[in-house]
């Protein structure tokens, strides 16, 4: 009987929709983990034939039955190995988020998934039932007891402690897990405690722990992938955000694993692991939708700046161009930092004034706003027009805007709705504005240097206080309380969901905490209508932190 079992992990990203590319996609794998791995058993991720999340695409019967034929194809050609297959799976009506076993030309055995997760950007009890009676699956590969469970399966001990008491000596986890910082510590301690709990009746279990990887509108998938001893030693994450064939051989006496190929992370710091989500959620969103070039309005201040350093980083700096709008309130230090740093990263840099057009709209509008006096009306008309610029030219020549906001000036509204809102996709839309001068930092040192000498970011850049520069000797800090304020303020409200009573509890001005949560409050229309972005904290806006606009409901 075998001692020592190969397994493939394919640690790739599966597209959402891409039926007829993923099955041909993984049926070149299946072959490739045999042949040039010498693989005895292969896993793909959690949904792989479909992608994650496919979400109303389940509702259409089409599209299933896409997915089963593409599944019964792929295991057509399957000989000389094992397979594990992430699908949906159609049962008259009912749809369950399954994994099938392929060998042999056929498929053997299909778990369905039992725990179906329904918080933050989870949404499967929609769209996915629960087999009642379903149970442990289990097959064998050369005599070596193999379990599957899928995903949030793992969060929960009962399936798993069923699977090893139906035998398992191995448990595969295929996963479709999304990012969010400091992640991988809670998964891999929960690996860690899970392989202990199977050491009850003697040996444990090994896990082996699959994770998708790529950028899925706001949603960021890091791999990082992980396997567990049966005696509940974790070994070291594959690297994060990278697609890479993992290879391990598992002992059956010791119920350990040896890797044959696996490239783990030289930096999984918090502020490395956040710039690579946002530049990999760049990339993939521009490419799977069929863009290859960005625009981005380039203003000297620090949001644009670290954009300008995500979208080069993502997209090279030739399928890049900045564009400098300057007002009649810009300071020549921001257009001069803006060259400084398209100098730097070889970005072509445009200069479009918006006096001309802004005065336009001025005189369009004298006679009715006559005898009403300047406001952030004309503040905001500023913004406005340089988003029709940057759109104009998004238009003629193709590409996509990306804008600039950070996630503490959508909170408090403190950005142009059709202004500098204006864009099909917000990098750093889930970054605080703290965080933004944090990941700069990084970046700077940390994070490599400039291709054309100087930094990736201008020092002065950071140094200088934030300016929207839509008036004389204008500062954020007019309008808004001082960021590190704020921002611990927003930072419990929004991800901690702290209430008013618990901020001025932990010491907030009572007076800071209403303005700032009135502002949360009152600036929900504008983010709805907000581009989306890769989300890289617990609660990011949309899809994790969705409040009704219309609220009767207090603080």
């Amino acid at each position: 009987m075998t001692q020592t079992l190969r397994l493939a992990l394919a640690q790739f990203d599966f597209p959402v929709g891409a039926v007829r590319r993923n099955a041909a996609r993984i049926a070149e794998m299946i072959v490739q983990a045999r042949d040039e791995y010498g693989a005895q058993l292969v896993l793909f991720p959690e949904l792989a034939l479909s992608g994650y999340p496919p979400e109303d695409l389940l509702m259409r019967p089409g599209f299933l039955a896409d997915c089963e034929a593409a599944l019964q194809e792929i295991a057509a050609g399957v000989s000389g190995i094992t397979a594990v297959v992430g699908w949906p799976q159609a049962a008259g009506s009912i749809v369950y988020n399954a994994a099938s076993v392929l060998r042999d030309g056929r498929i053997t055995h299909t778990y369905r998934k039992r725990e179906l997760p329904n918080y933050a950007v989870f949404d499967e009890r929609r769209y996915f039932d629960v087999d009642p009676d379903g149970g442990a699956c289990m097959f064998e590969v050369d005599g070596i007891r193999v379990g599957v469970l899928i995903c949030e399966d793992l969060w929960f001990p009962e399936p798993l402690a069923e699977t090893v008491a139906a035998g398992a000596e191995l448990v595969l986890i295929p996963n479709a897990s999304p990012f969010e910082r400091d992640k991988h510590a809670q998964r891999d301690a929960l690996m860690a405690q899970r392989a202990k709990e199977t050491q009850a009746h003697g040996i444990g279990t090994a896990l082996a722990y699959l994770n998708t990887v790529g950028g899925q509108d706001a949603l960021m998938f890091d791999g990082a992938s992980v396997v567990a001893d049966g005696d509940g030693a974790v070994h070291p994450a594959a690297a994060a955000f990278t697609d890479q064939w993992l290879v391990v051989d598992f002992d059956r006496e010791t119920r350990r694993f040896q890797a044959v190929q696996w490239m783990v992370d030289g930096d999984e710091s918090r502020d490395a692991l956040a710039w690579r989500a946002i530049v990999r959620g760049t990339r993939d969103y521009f490419h799977k939708n069929g863009f290859r070039k960005a625009w981005l309005g380039l203003s000297g201040g620090i949001d644009s700046s670290l954009v300008l350093a995500v979208a080069v980083d993502a997209l090279g700096a030739e399928n890049v161009t900045a564009v400098r709008m300057p007002s009649r309130y810009t300071a020549d230090l921001s257009n001069d930092l803006a060259a400084e740093q398209c100098a730097s990263l070889g970005v072509e840099l445009l200069t479009l004034p918006i006096e001309k057009p802004f005065q336009g709209y001025l005189d369009a509008l004298s006679e009715i706003f006559e005898g009403h006096a300047v406001d952030t009306t004309e503040e905001n008309l500023q913004s406005r027009t340089r988003g029709a610029l940057l759109m104009a030219l998004s238009n003629k020549f193709g590409g996509l805007v990306v804008t600039t906001g950070n996630k503490s000036e959508y909170a408090v509204g403190y950005a142009t709705i059709y202004g500098d809102m204006c864009g099909g996709y917000a990098p750093i839309k889930d970054l605080y504005k703290t965080e933004v001068f944090a990941l700069a930092r990084w970046r700077n040192t940390v994070g490599g240097s400039a291709p054309h000498g100087g930094q990736v970011i201008p020092q002065a850049v950071i140094d200088r206080p934030p300016s929207a520069e839509l008036r004389e000797n204008q500062k954020d800090q007019d309008s808004l309380p001082p960021y590190d304020v704020l921002d611990a303020i927003l930072l419990r409200h929004i991800d901690q969901e702290q209430s008013r009573e618990d901020l001025v509890q932990a010491g907030f001005h009572p007076a800071t905490v209403d303005r700032v949560l009135h502002l949360v409050r009152i600036s929900e229309w504008k983010r709805h209508q907000s581009a989306p972005g890769p989300k890289v904290s617990r609660r990011a806006f949309s899809r994790e932190r969705r409040y009704p606009i219309t609220n009767g409901y207090g603080t």
